[in-house]
């Protein structure tokens, strides 16, 4: 079967251009999913193992040049995603795309300066959506910091629902629990949707057991959530003496994010520029200069005193040992950014990181859940969220239940679901929210969050058999 035979016909034409972290990410999301995908860089060597991997096609040269996108698709494509290293480029990138017909453009600006301007950006320039890759990674560790008993929040329905990510200890009251007696004894509206055990990944049901090192996702309204972190006396308070090692881009956009009276913020870079510069933008601070894998320096700043401790260097091999060491100090949360999968998967499968966070996965996530909303609008149904578990292998997607779907009003026991696919929780037009049984039915309005192995999954009337 060729290669058009097999795109799928909601397959939309997408060039990206830029071929690091985040473009390789994007690029094994995108041909995954049957799009027909052009792949531009400067380095020929990147594109032909690029195109020896994936089913697309490359293109060597400068992005921001009208000859090479002209290569690309000659009337321009659905979409450009502009990834280089360089705002600039990326900026260029877009206004090309859009003179030679490209629909939509996406650009990752990381500067701070033109994050300020990015209004006029995306109306004057055409740009479809602006991703800044640390900002957008400064959101998720704040989240986690605000619920640190969870290795990873996502919130869906406008904050109404939450899903969280948590591993079970070897003597967690939750080992050897069959999830039935769970809900009848705990008595809190919260459903575990997914369970990673070793390299399996479940869609449970309520005779499943829970064992010691599995990684379980629960979805839950906020105030439920910690109701039942509370009963199980796992909760852990918000975290307000945070130490950071890294004064880069980064930790600008997260200092920014939890800065408030009750926050008590120490942070530490070997660099002497960037400690002046964080001392200015944020005066109430404190900002150390020196070493920060320096065991004495770390004593001397009291990280035994510290609620959570967050590795942000640039080196991925140094967030994990200062990690693994500020861990030995019972610190409320430790995190860690990793960029390298490798790196990533090991320190989350061995348990040396509470919580693992990636600028390549992050951004890749927000940009494939664009795309899937622009596949949507071609096909009326409405995806509003998106986000990945299991390391990409589990989906938890939300949805507007639109007029017209044959099982509004069916009783969910009634419906056939597809293989590996759960309907994790319900918010209704007036804002309440359903941990769904199988008397529960859709309503014209609602929005659901469902769970699902099915990482292709773009349309709400495709859940049912």
């Amino acid at each position: 079967m060729g290669t058009q035979e097999k795109r799928r016909s909601n397959a939309m034409r997408i060039v990206v251009v830029g071929l690091g972290k985040v473009g390789r990410a994007l690029t094994a999301q995108l041909a995954g999913e049957g799009h027909d995908l052009v792949v531009i860089d400067q380095n020929s060597e990147i594109i032909d193992n690029i195109v020896n991997i994936y089913d697309v096609r490359g293109v060597a040269g400068n992005g921001g040049c009208y000859g090479v996108q002209k290569e690309a698709f000659e009337e321009g494509a659905d979409l450009l995603i502009a990834t280089t290293s360089s705002d600039e480029i990326n900026i260029l990138s877009c206004l090309v795309a859009k003179k030679i017909g490209t629909r939509h453009t996406i650009a990752r600006i990381r500067n701070p300066e033109y994050a300020k301007q990015l209004r006029f950006m995306r109306g004057e320039l055409g740009l479809s959506m602006v991703i800044n890759p640390e900002q957008a990674t400064a959101r998720e560790i704040a989240r986690v910091l605000r619920f640190p008993s969870a290795i990873k929040r996502e919130q869906f329905c406008r904050q109404r629902f939450e899903l969280v990510e948590y591993r079970i200890g070897p003597d967690n009251p939750l080992v050897g629990m069959p999830l039935t007696d769970l809900y009848r004894n705990i008595r809190v509206k919260i459903l575990i949707c997914a369970v990673a055990r070793g390299q399996e990944t479940i869609i449970p049901s309520g005779s499943f057991e829970l064992q010691a090192g599995d990684k379980i996702y629960l979805t839950a309204s906020p105030r439920d959530l910690e109701t039942f972190f509370r009963k199980l006396h796992l909760f852990k308070e918000r975290a307000n003496n945070i130490m950071i090692v890294g004064a880069g881009r980064m930790t600008y956009y997260l200092v920014r994010e939890l800065q408030d009276a009750q926050k008590r913020l120490t942070v530490i870079d070997n660099n002497l520029q960037r400690c002046q510069d964080m001392s200015e933008k944020f005066p109430g601070v404190l900002v150390i200069h020196g070493d920060g894998a320096d065991s004495e320096l770390l004593s001397e700043e009291r990280i035994d005193e510290m609620d959570a401790f967050v590795a942000l260097t640039g080196m991925d091999e140094t967030n994990i040992i200062l990690a693994m060491y500020a861990s030995q100090f019972n610190a409320c949360k430790v995190v860690a950014k990793i960029n390298r999968p490798s790196f990533a998967d090991l320190a989350a499968a061995n348990n040396l990181v509470d919580s693992v966070v990636s600028t390549a996965a992050v951004t890749s996530e927000a940009i494939a859940r664009y795309v899937r909303a622009m596949q949507n609008s071609i096909d009326s149904d409405n995806i509003k969220t998106l986000h990945r578990l299991v390391g990409g292998r589990v989906e938890a997607l939300e949805f507007n239940v639109g007029a017209g779907l044959p099982f509004i009003g069916k009783p969910l026991k009634e419906l056939q679901f597809k293989d590996g696919l759960l309907i994790a929780g319900i918010v209704r037009r007036n804002g309440q929210t359903v941990i769904p049984s199988g008397d529960d039915a859709l309503s014209e309005g609602d929005d659901v969050v469902v769970v699902t192995t099915d990482t292709t999954l773009h349309a709400l009337r495709d859940i049912v058999k």
